[in-house]
């Protein structure tokens, strides 16, 4: 008797790309993706950051069958088991992920979706980001930098009991973006060891508190190391009456040095990724609520580092005032480990701004479309900030490849 043929569900566009990908890996749903850019008359079709997304997903699980149409404006994608990296060959318990200089996105594009994917693993994910196209700065793209990850995303992590003492994340090369936005050359490790069976449910509905304190990361590749001490001082100008406990390190790398692509000399050298940027951290008398910003130079220059400094300051002045205890950037993190976790209804707090963006509604409806629960929306009464309390039901998918808790 003939296999029946698997029921696909249908998404068109590149949005949300990596967070369907990752649905449709842990619910074991396939899916099918048309009109990835089939307007554009120069690049149609994926470009080559997905390319490479789609290679890392392949490294790290088992079973995995993916079909790009001719001009890569179609997807096919059927998920397998998500085994993690060990038993990959080639470089021990690593998997390798090289990005190619044409990309234009930094390096926390793919971190987010990775780490959703990590506690549903058979076993440890360890995952080594290197190349030409690594970025690891905030980008003009809207991506954060590998410090906002470390520092504001992965703590969340442990709301849903994954312990943090086995999540680590290793930065052994700065870049920022080069010109035209593309190419950086960092080196950036992910060692994620804590797996689980269910994630714990989450409730996380209480008032988000006053901020305590401040935290950032001032960074700068290849250029005057002065500039850090300059950001710094500009976002303290903002920042110092306001909260008192405001500290933030300076971090200084060598520009790296990339292939300079010389047919004639297949030695030479050439300097990359050179620019610098803020990263800013609040955290709040309420436990687990951490707020973040992130400003880029950009790469076209004429930026001079107090502007980045008192951007940045100014930019998370206006996250913190959009309430919530969870930012617009780990919502979509959050909102899905729940709809993941047991089933249960956990509650999480989100500001009306965050709730209301366009890639949280898109998020709530592609949930839906992979058998998810409904959300349940109501107005936070214990204060008047206007706080929407997020009420979602999980799904139980859990971790299949693991038997035990």
């Amino acid at each position: 008797m003939a296999t029946p043929a698997p029921e696909y569900l249908r998404f068109t566009t590149h949005k949300s790309l990596t967070h369907r990908l990752v649905v449709s890996t842990l619910t074991g749903r396939p899916i099918h993706i048309s009109q990835i850019r089939s307007t554009s008359p120069t690049n149609p079709g994926l470009a080559p950051h997905e390319i490479s997304f789609l290679r890392l997903l392949d490294s790290i699980t088992n079973g995995s069958v993916m079909q790009i149409s001719y001009t890569g404006t179609t997807l096919t994608y059927m998920p397998g088991l998500v085994t993690g990296s060990v038993g990959t060959g080639g470089g021990g318990d690593v998997v390798r992920c090289v990005l190619p200089e044409t990309c234009r996105r930094g390096v926390s594009w793919f971190l987010l979706p990775l780490c959703m994917l990590a506690p549903f693993s058979k076993g440890p994910v360890n995952v080594r980001f290197e190349g030409e196209g690594v970025i690891t700065s905030a980008t003009e793209t809207g991506d954060v930098c590998v410090d906002t990850i470390r520092i504001a995303i992965l703590p969340l992590y442990e709301q849903f009991g994954i312990m943090g003492s086995k999540l680590e994340l290793r930065v052994l090369q700065r870049s920022c973006a080069g010109a035209g936005g593309k190419g950086g050359g960092g080196v950036v490790e992910l060692r994620f060891g804590s797996q689980v069976r269910l994630p714990k449910t989450l409730h996380l509905n209480r008032s988000a508190g006053r901020v305590k304190r401040i935290r950032g990361v001032a960074y700068s590749t290849g250029v005057a190391a002065s500039g850090n001490a300059r950001m710094i001082h500009a976002a303290r100008g903002v920042l110092n009456p306001l909260v008192s406990d405001v500290h933030v390190a300076a971090q200084y790398d060598q520009a790296p040095l990339v292939s300079s692509g010389d047919k004639s000399d297949a030695k030479a050298k050439k300097r990359t990724g050179i620019g610098f940027g803020l990263c800013l951290i609040a955290e709040s008398s309420s436990e687990g609520v951490i707020y973040s910003a992130d400003v880029p130079a950009p790469s076209s220059g004429g930026v001079t580092p107090e502007d980045v400094g008192k951007q940045c300051a100014y930019q998370l002045l206006e996250i913190i005032s959009q309430g919530g205890c969870v930012t617009r950037v780990g919502a979509p993190t959050v909102l899905t480990l729940m709809a993941m976790g047991s089933e249960d209804v956990g509650r999480v707090r989100l500001g009306r701004d965050v709730v209301g963006t366009e890639d949280i509604i898109g998020l709530g409806r592609d949930l839906k479309k992979f058998g998810a629960s409904s959300w349940g929306l109501r107005d936070a009464e214990d204060d008047g900030r206007g706080d929407i309390i997020v009420s979602v039901k999980g799904a139980g998918v859990g971790n299949v490849g693991r038997k035990i808790a």
